[in-house]
C-alpha cells in the first residue's frame, strides 16, 4: 500500500486540477468496464443455456436460443452498470450525469423490449411445432403483440432520453389517432381477418385453397398477419393479403379430405347413331357379364310381364333392351364393384342433354383416396376400361373425325 501512496496522491491532485478531463477518463473506463462485463455477461448466459438444453429432449429452449433471447438480455447488465457507475464521478456536471443515465435507462429499455419480441419470436416458432397450429393459425396474434410491445417500448425509449414521463406521448397520440388509423389501415384489417380466420378455422397451413383472382391454386404453407402464402403446383409461390380471405370469395378443398371421397365428374360422349335396339342373341352374348347377369333377369322378367298385352311381341310398342341402357347399368355395376370407388358416397350414371358432339353419359362418383394421383389414376383406370368396353354393346365413343378417319373412309369406298 506505501508503494501507492504516491500514485493515489497524484491521482486525486490530477482530478482536482482537471475534472472534466479526468471525468473523462472515468466515463471511458466505466464503458470499457461495462463492454467486458456485458462480453462476459453474454457467454455466460449462452454457454449455461445451450449446456441446459442439450440436457433436455424438448423444443422449447431451442427455439429462446435460436432467437437469440439471451444475446438481448445480455445487453441489460452494461445499461445497469452504466446507470448506477457515472454516480461515482462528483466531478461531472449534474447535467451530463442526467444524459448519461437517461441514455443508460433508454438502452436498457430498448434490449428488454427486443428480448420480448425475441421472447415472442420463440414462443410462435414453439407453437407452430404444435398440431394444434394447423388448426387455429395464431402467428397474427404474435405478430400483432409484437407490433404493440414495439410502439410501446419505443415511446419508453424516447422518454427515458429526453427525461419525459411516457403518459405525455400517449396523450399526445389521441390528436394523430386518425393519421395512426390510415397508416396502419391494412394492419388494423389483417387483424381482424386473423381473429375470425382463427377462431371460425375457415383456413389453415395445409390447405389445398383455389382463389382464381390472385392466380392462387395449391398449399396454405404460412398464414400471417399480413399475407398468406400458397405454394401453387408449379411450385410458385402467391403471396396475398390476409384481409382478402374474409372479403373476398375462395375454394377450400380441406373439406374434401376430411370426407373421404374425391369426386369424379366426366361425361363419356356416346355416338347417337350408334345407339339401338339388342337382339335376343346380343341379350344372351351380354348376360355372360357377371355384372349384367342380375340386371338382365330382371329387366327381361320386367318387359314380359310389359308386352304381355300386346297382341304380337313383334309389335313396334313392344318394350326393348337398348344398348345404351344396358350400358348405363354396366357402368353403375363396375363402380359400385371397383375397389377404388366409395361406394358409401353418390354414384350416379346419367344422360345429359345431347349435343353436336353426341349423348353425354355422365359418370358421378367418389373415389376412396383424396390424394390428386391416386384420384387420377382411378379416374383414368376407369374410362380406359370404358372406351375400351363401348363396342361390346354396340356403341361408339364419338370424336370429331381426324384426317386418319378420312383416309380411311375414302380408302373403304374405293375399295368398294
Amino acid at each position: 500500500m506505501d508503494a501507492l501512496t504516491p500514485f493515489v496522491t497524484w491521482l486525486d491532485q490530477w482530478s482536482t486540477e482537471m475534472p472534466l478531463l479526468a471525468g473523462a477518463v472515468g466515463i471511458v473506463g466505466l464503458l470499457i468496464l461495462a463492454f467486458i462485463v456485458h462480453r462476459m455477461t453474454r457467454r455466460l448466459l449462452i454457454r449455461g443455456a445451450r449446456h441446459l438444453a442439450a440436457q433436455t429432449s424438448s423444443t422449447w429452449d431451442d427455439a429462446l436460443i435460436g432467437h437469440r433471447l439471451f444475446r438481448s438480455l445480455s445487453h441489460v447488465v452494461p445499461a445497469f452498470i452504466l446507470y448506477f457507475g457515472v454516480d461515482w464521478f462528483e466531478e461531472l456536471p449534474e447535467r451530463t450525469v442526467a444524459i448519461i443515465k437517461n441514455v443508460s435507462v433508454g438502452y436498457g429499455v430498448l434490449f428488454v423490449v427486443l428480448a420480448t419480441g425475441a421472447l415472442i419470436n420463440a414462443l410462435s416458432a414453439i407453437y407452430e411445432q404444435q398440431p394444434v397450429s394447423r388448426e387455429r393459425p395464431l402467428k397474427g396474434f404474435f405478430q400483432v403483440t409484437k407490433i404493440l410491445i414495439y410502439f410501446v417500448g419505443a415511446v419508453l425509449v424516447l422518454a427515458a432520453v429526453v427525461d419525459k414521463s411516457p403518459l405525455l406521448f400517449f396523450s399526445g397520440l389521441g390528436a394523430l389517432t386518425a393519421v395512426l388509423l390510415l397508416v396502419f389501415k391494412d394492419t388494423i384489417l389483417s387483424l381482424v381477418a386473423s381473429v375470425q380466420i382463427a377462431t371460425s378455422g375457415i383456413l389453415r397451413v395445409g390447405d389445398w385453397v383455389e382463389m382464381p383472382q390472385y392466380g392462387a391454386d395449391g398449399d396454405v404453407i404460412d398464414i400471417a398477419l399480413h399475407t398468406v402464402r400458397v405454394q401453387n403446383w408449379d411450385k410458385t409461390v402467391t403471396t396475398i393479403p390476409t384481409h382478402r380471405f374474409i372479403s373476398d370469395a375462395f375454394k377450400n378443398w380441406r373439406y374434401m379430405s376430411m370426407s373421404g371421397g374425391r369426386r369424379i365428374k366426366r361425361a363419356l360422349n356416346v355416338d347417337m347413331g350408334s345407339v339401338r335396339f339388342l337382339s335376343p342373341s346380343e341379350v344372351d352374348h351380354l348376360h355372360e357379364f357377371a355384372l349384367l347377369r342380375d340386371y338382365i333377369d330382371d329387366k327381361r322378367a320386367a318387359l314380359k310381364t310389359a308386352n304381355a298385352s300386346l297382341e304380337d311381341d313383334g309389335n313396334v310398342n313392344a318394350r326393348r333392351l337398348t344398348n345404351l341402357g344396358t350400358f348405363r347399368a354396366y357402368i353403375g355395376a363396375y363402380l359400385s364393384n371397383h375397389n377404388g370407388i366409395n361406394a358409401g358416397m353418390t354414384l350416379i350414371v346419367r344422360q345429359l342433354d345431347p349435343t353436336p358432339n353426341g349423348l353425354p353419359l355422365e359418370l358421378y362418383a367418389f373415389t376412396r383416396s383424396t390424394v390428386w394421383a391416386d384420384h387420377e389414376q382411378v379416374k383414368s383406370d376407369v374410362f380406359d376400361h370404358l372406351i375400351a368396353i363401348a363396342p361390346s354393346f354396340g356403341l361408339r365413343v364419338f370424336q370429331t373425325p381426324s384426317g386418319a378417319d378420312m383416309t380411311t373412309a375414302f380408302r373403304e369406298r374405293g375399295a368398294e
